[in-house]
């Protein structure tokens, strides 16, 4: 197979997204980035999360299912942490930095308290797209892989979401995403923008955003069913992974 061949099947079907970037995958961009990506394995690059499971926020939350989006930069280069969805890490890894005080800020805003692990998949199986605008990294090397196509592809995600579907609530947090975010019609989709829950820069207003609330209260003004933000705890997640 060639390598644009082997990246697009690690897009599932049945999900609602290949229907519409089918195309994506036939054009220019793509194909040199496939052919990267398959280099920097054949050199023996570790790359985070592993190409198989670069799609896994759109494997994991349906196109006709997505009711927010949480943009992110880069997957974590450390290892154990990357798994496809942006902020969230494995379970058995430490909750990193950022991720600690958006667990603070729905405490605060919602009365939820902090989960024992960083791994955000049940936000995702309920209709939470955790994209990344780079979706993959080589370990131990920040933004390796920034450049290379990916943020044109994942600028397609973004139109996609933005054109077919109606009411989404969009998280813009940082001026990478705000960026990022910013051809989002605004008259059918309620953009949330603030910055990022960073240690760094959390305390400039990320901190009493109450975007999670807001968020769904617009659902519910929309018709649609709020999104439960509470984790399962870390014992019960893993035992239902291996159930899976």
């Amino acid at each position: 197979m060639h390598p644009v061949e082997v990246l697009e099947s690690h897009l599932k079907p049945g999900r609602g997204w290949k229907e519409y970037l089918a195309d994506e995958f036939r054009q220019p961009y793509m194909q040199v980035l496939a052919e990267f990506l398959a280099a920097e394995e054949s050199a023996g690059k570790v790359l985070f999360p592993a190409s198989v499971h670069c799609f896994n926020a759109l494997n994991s939350t349906p196109l006709d299912q997505v009711r927010v989006v949480i943009l992110g930069q880069d997957p974590y280069h450390g290892p154990g942490q990357a798994h496809g969805l942006c902020f969230s890490v494995r379970p058995e890894v430490p909750t990193p930095p950022s991720l600690v005080n958006i667990f603070k800020e729905i405490q605060s805003d919602l009365g939820i308290a902090p989960s024992d692990h960083g791994c955000l998949q049940p936000w995702a199986d309920r209709g939470v797209l955790l994209l990344n605008s780079v979706l993959t990294v080589v370990q131990g090397q920040a933004g390796a892989h920034q450049g290379k196509g990916w943020e044109t592809f994942t600028d397609r995600v973004i139109e996609t979401v933005n054109r077919e579907r109606e009411g989404v609530v969009f998280l813009l947090w940082g001026s990478y995403a705000r960026k990022k975010g910013q051809h989002i019609d605004r008259r059918r989709h309620l953009v949330l923008e603030g910055p990022h829950p960073s240690p760094l820069s959390a305390y400039r207003g990320f901190f009493g955003c109450k975007h999670f609330s807001r968020a769904n209260d617009w659902l519910r003004d929309q018709g649609q069913e709020p999104v439960n933000w509470e984790l399962p705890s870390k014992a019960d997640l893993i035992a239902s992974y291996k159930k899976s």
